[in-house]
């Protein structure tokens, strides 16, 4: 490591050799076996049918952006119209610009 500060202290070979004892001892977490690896189940065969790819559809990398953030300069008594009504004040402020420019609702 470059700089000088470091997450984590070194630690000396001893150190390190307790560690891995009580890992090894730990009876909560113990390695896989080859065979156990071998049997393990995919993402696809432990989840519920469709679950994967409902996730994927909505967080997928290729997805484009549903909002765009901006700056806007707004009445105090504005915004606090606004989240007086509580969560969502943002999309409400949205769906009123939508109604005044008469643009259709986004589905």
């Amino acid at each position: 490591m470059t700089d000088a500060r470091r997450l984590a202290p070194l630690i000396s070979d001893e150190e390190e050799a307790e560690i891995q004892r009580q890992i090894a001892e730990d009876p909560d977490d113990k390695e896989m076996t080859d065979e156990q690896f071998a049997k393990r189940l995919t993402p696809e065969e432990a989840l519920p049918p469709g679950f994967l790819a409902a996730v994927r559809a909505r967080r997928g990398a290729g997805r484009k952006v549903a909002k765009q953030a901006v700056t806007l300069r707004l009445d105090p008594d504005v915004v606090e119209a606004f989240k007086a009504d509580g969560p969502g004040w943002q999309s409400r402020v949205n769906a009123a610009l939508r109604k005044v420019k008469k643009l259709p609702k986004r589905a």
